[in-house]
């Protein structure tokens, strides 16, 4: 318990020096090996035995990951590191790498200032590598790349030294475009490109525990022939000793990454709209632990103990216990009841955390992962954008009625804590719905309601969430309240991806100022006079008012848009969420008493017009659809092209990797259930793919009466459309 204790104290002084501390994250695709190279980098700390190092997964702390071989759930770890003689408090994140986690990605990309990202050597950079560096660079933060498993290039590939320096370079090389390419626009960055000569890039084996850089061949007068004859030799005990990977990849992350110091300037610009000439700004930006406490929450979990703990990073002030603090979106303030670091993978409390650090924190009862928590109300960070949105979902049902509260208290809490998940409770039927990215993703969750709380659920069948989108410019429709007293007049027209886009990215949004949205939007392509009248905007629809001194219509606009919404909700096809669409009021009349215009009047009318006008622009219903690719051996090519073809599915693109064929396409998420199994059989298991969800695109004309009725039914709406829509 000794070396624990000290490693507690060591932390605890280094935490007041920003200068020496690293906040960094390990991100790449699935099982490119980022968690075993976690373990690795925790053995070289001191914080978990050497031996055990990548078969005990410390990070993947639950059963399913363990079993699975996945990680799940970002997790958070702390260690010290002795570089150039001045120890460095690493505080490190592991990310999951399987797209239907990428939300845990995103949200821990907020919370450090550098990315440690990893490829494997034989597949090279994969669609999630490129996902990662994405999200990293859009939120300032800088990678370095580390390069996996080149083991098997020396030992499966029997690859000689020529060969296997120009696969590394062109791994390199392609990270590089990668990197290139999103950073262009970017004015605060300069060049974050990566190369061996500056030390950025880093080659081993993270399951071999050695590993190698250019300032670690000169350091410890190693070369890469060497390597390969103790690698050739089975000698692999004596290269670990010799060049081990903790001690490359630490003094990388030390010598490279920016501290908080270096960081926060460049970063606060990127993560928060409010004022750069504040006081509380000038805090952020120079780490100042006695200024305005600012806390953002990345992620929040359980801990069967403690409650709730909320981790994130401490951009200024100092946390202490018993702290009033504001939760952002929320009234009223939180106590903060304990605070403490992660040590290794546990939380270890302390009794203050300075500005710079990744804090984990209980007593925030009204946080959830992305909330801004403060000692002064302040404008809160950028929520924080998921590259992508629910595409499925399935019903969850208690099997004992007993279970229902406790069941419905679980959901709630699992998507406080995953944002990316989206929970419909219905009281009246005990049925809940749970959206979520995948079809893994939505079994892991159930799994874990069945294990963790120990409620035994019925799941129904995946259900493939669609969209309804107007296509074409509707006519003025009027839509009149229950006692025809107040009319509304609306037309509907498409809004362009551009748009749409603008305002998923959060670009455009109701919470920024005027100004800012009004520019940005036309940055997009909105007409100048459109980007003035804008009343709403709910999901990716715009409403705008283009009324003119009508009595009455101030205090009656919030039932208009309570109306609205709902209309948008619940498409008129098949009650899907309505995307894309821009509304214009142009006229409305209102009764002159108060009591002739209340809500029962008010949301009816606006919905009917809403519903009216969507239907008159040909509304359509659009379906999820993913991007496919599969890697198979060449007299499997055609099995795999033909199970993305016969899924409605087309193939864009084959070409040969290696010694594997790539197929790519795209394919309804719809058609995609069950592909896993499909695939396996059709290939004798030879085919590894990935799938990541690609938006929403509209559906075969000849699929969608079948497809909507289908819907209708399983809702139990009336299976007959409203006259109005004479598609059929």
């Amino acid at each position: 318990m000794g070396r624990r204790k000290k490693i507690v104290q060591e932390c605890e002084t280094l935490m007041d020096d920003p200068e020496h501390i690293r906040n960094i994250a390990i991100a790449a695709h699935v099982d490119h090996g980022k968690t075993t190279l976690t373990d690795n980098l925790l053995a070289g700390a001191g914080m978990i035995s050497d031996d055990t190092a990548g078969q005990q997964l410390a990070m993947d702390t639950e059963e399913d990951e363990q079993e699975r071989g996945i990680t799940i759930d970002a997790a958070n770890v702390s260690m010290t590191h002795e570089y150039e003689d001045q120890n460095h408090l690493i505080n490190l994140i592991d990310t999951p790498g399987h797209v239907d986690f990428g939300g845990d990605v995103t949200r821990a990309m907020r919370a450090v200032d550098g990315a440690l990202v990893v490829v494997d050597a034989v597949e090279g950079a994969m669609p999630q590598t490129e996902t990662v560096l994405r999200q990293a660079l859009r939120e300032g933060v800088k990678p370095t790349l580390f390069i996996n498993k080149v083991d098997r290039l020396i030992s499966e590939l029997q690859e000689g030294p020529e060969e296997m320096q120009s696969r590394l370079l062109d791994v390199i090389r392609d990270v590089n475009d990668l990197i290139r390419g999103m950073t262009e626009e970017m004015d605060d960055i300069e060049d974050w490109t990566v190369s061996v000569e500056e030390g950025t890039v880093g080659f081993g084996s993270a399951l071999y525990k050695w590993g190698v850089s250019m300032p670690s061949m000169q350091r410890t007068g190693m070369d890469f022939g060497e390597i390969m004859e103790l690698e050739r030799a089975d000698k692999r005990q004596e290269l670990h000793e010799r060049t081990p990977l903790s001690d490359v990849v630490l003094d990388m992350v030390c010598e490279h990454f920016p501290n908080p110091i270096d960081a926060q300037p460049r970063r606060i610009p990127r993560i928060w709209r409010g004022d750069a000439e504040s006081e509380l700004a000038e805090g952020m930006r120079l780490v100042d632990e006695d200024g305005e406490i600012v806390l953002m929450v990345t992620d929040i979990g359980v801990d069967p103990h403690a409650g709730e703990i909320a981790a994130g990073r401490v951009f200024s002030g100092t946390l202490e216990k018993g702290q009033e603090l504001y939760v952002s979106g929320t009234a009223g303030k939180n106590r903060i009841q304990s605070v403490g670091i992660y040590m290794g993978g546990e939380r270890e409390e302390v009794e203050r955390v300075p500005a710079g650090n990744i804090a984990a924190v209980t007593g925030l009862k009204d946080a959830i992962a992305g909330s801004t928590v403060s000692s002064v109300e302040m404008t809160p960070f950028e929520s924080i954008e998921h590259i992508s949105e629910p595409v499925i979902t399935k019903s969850v049902e208690a099997q004992n009625m007993d279970d229902l509260p406790k069941l419905i208290q679980t959901l709630q809490q699992v998507a406080k804590e995953d944002p990316t998940i989206q929970i419909e409770i219905n009281e009246d039927t005990g049925e809940h719905l749970i959206s979520g990215q995948g079809e893994l993703h939505l079994e892991v969750i159930g799994q874990r309601i069945e294990r963790n709380q120990g409620i035994p659920i019925n799941t129904g069948e995946p259900i493939v969430v669609y969209r309804e989108a107007p296509q074409s410019n509707s006519r003025e429709v009027e839509g009149r309240s229950p006692n025809n007293h107040n009319r509304f007049y609306i037309t509907v027209e498409p809004l362009s991806d551009d748009i749409v886009e603008t305002i998923k990215l959060g670009e455009a949004s109701m919470d920024m100022p005027e100004l800012e949205r009004r520019e940005a939007l036309q940055e997009a392509g909105m007409d100048k006079d459109d980007s003035q009248n804008i009343e709403h905007i709910h999901g990716t629809n715009i409403l705008l008012d283009e009324t003119k001194g009508i009595q009455h219509l101030n205090e009656t606009m919030e039932l208009v848009i309570e109306g609205l919404e709902e209309a948008l909700d619940d498409g008129p096809l098949a009650a899907e969420p309505v995307q894309g669409s821009l509304l214009r009021l142009h006229d409305a009349r209102l009764h002159e008493d108060a009591i002739h215009r209340g809500p029962a009047q008010v949301i009816p009318a606006v919905r009917e017009a809403v519903h009216n006008a969507l239907v008159d622009a040909d509304i359509k219903l659009l379906e999820p659809i993913q991007q496919v690719r599969i890697d198979v051996p060449n007299d499997h090519m055609g099995a795999a092209s033909g199970e993305i073809q016969g899924r409605r599915g087309r193939v864009d693109d084959m070409y040969q990797e290696g010694d594997l064929m790539v197929v790519e396409g795209v394919a309804p998420v719809d058609e995609m259930i069950g592909f896993s199994s499909d695939i396996r059989s059709a290939t004798e298991g030879r085919a590894s793919w990935n799938t990541e969800n690609a938006g929403f695109q509209v559906m075969a004309d000849n699929l969608q009466p079948e497809k909507i009725t289908e819907i209708r039914e399983r809702k139990g709406m009336k299976t007959e459309l409203p006259a109005a829509i004479d598609y059929f």
